[in-house]
């Protein structure tokens, strides 16, 4: 078997993978260790979802092994490092996503200011408009792009941050986005949207000293892993009033049960992994998954002259 494939992708998808190579869908192996370590056995290529934990030992019961795609969520629980090693390539869309998640946290900012009112100057407690709010984008990625075009629309100023990004990137320029310090992005943000992939050592960037100088009002959208955010910081926050509402799109377990700090703050929003998930993106997920897998399967020499469909929605 060249291609285990345990995540559901569109039927054209699957049957296209299994024309070019010995593809095999089986979804219930996600939750049947032992029979995915024996389907391993001969995997070449293994497509699975977030629910899968990728780690060293999984790698190591795949000795002939050579990519691992996934189509939906992050890689949090894929030990790229693991993999590495193996001499085995982790596949994702990193493009695919990004109009729908754009979207969401567009419609997030819309929704939080409109319905999470501020005093006026004339007592009056009204909401806010997109076009003359300050939007900060906590993370250069490519959803970021299309916010900042859809904000520019608006005539939304867009600001943003990113610690693994130079101020002087011509990124931040050509993508209209006003680059600034992470202190100046909080200090000025009406709306603050994280987008920076999560890795360990980013935990609690937004801690207390950050919620602390946010601007007054400031409402929050949390497309990326919660942790973040300072858990604790976060409830002071919400509480006091700092931090006006938070909309997370990704909440780490346990977060919200009875004793933890967040539990109970009504002006806190939660939902499943939303963002990215909308018919078009997946397949475009899909298809870039695939596409890939076989250009990683087939030596140049042999490949087929026959690409796979393009699917443009945009």
């Amino acid at each position: 078997m060249s291609v285990l494939i345990l995540e559901p992708l569109e039927a054209d998808v699957v049957q296209w993978l299994a024309e070019r190579h010995d593809a095999r869908f089986a979804p219930e192996l996600v939750s049947d260790f032992r029979g995915l370590v024996d389907a391993l056995q001969d995997a070449r290529a293994l497509v699975a979802p977030p629910e899968v934990r990728i780690d060293a030992e999984l790698v190591h019961c795949a000795p002939m092994l050579r990519a691992i795609g996934r189509a939906s969520g992050g890689a949090e629980n894929i030990d790229v490092e693991a993999c590495r090693k193996a001499g085995v390539d982790v596949v994702r869309s990193q493009t695919s996503t990004a109009s729908a998640e754009a979207e969401f946290a567009i419609g997030a900012l819309l929704s939080l200011l409109r319905r999470v009112p501020i005093e006026g100057s004339d007592g009056l407690k009204v909401g806010r408009e997109l076009g003359c709010s300050t939007i900060g984008l906590l993370g250069l990625v490519p959803a970021a792009r299309v916010m900042a075009q859809l904000l520019q629309a608006f005539g939304t100023r867009v600001i943003g941050y990113d610690p693994s990004r130079h101020p002087s990137d011509a990124t931040w320029a050509r993508w209209g986005i006003e680059a600034v310090s992470l202190a100046d992005l909080m200090e000025h943000s009406d709306g603050l949207v994280l987008m920076l992939p999560y890795f360990d050592r980013y935990r609690g960037l937004v801690g207390e000293r950050q919620l602390e100088v946010g601007r007054a009002g400031q409402v929050l959208v949390g497309l990326t892993q919660s942790g973040l955010v300072d858990e604790a910081a976060l409830a002071l926050a919400l509480r006091n009033g700092r931090l006006r509402a938070a909309w997370f799109d990704c909440m780490e377990p346990g977060w919200l049960e009875a004793g933890r700090p967040l539990h109970g703050i009504g002006s806190l929003q939660v939902t499943p992994r939303l963002a990215g998930t909308t018919r078009e993106s997946r397949v475009r997920a899909a298809w870039a998954v695939a596409r890939a897998i076989d250009g990683l399967l087939l030596p140049p020499a042999t490949r087929s002259p026959i690409a796979a469909p393009t699917v443009d929605f945009y």
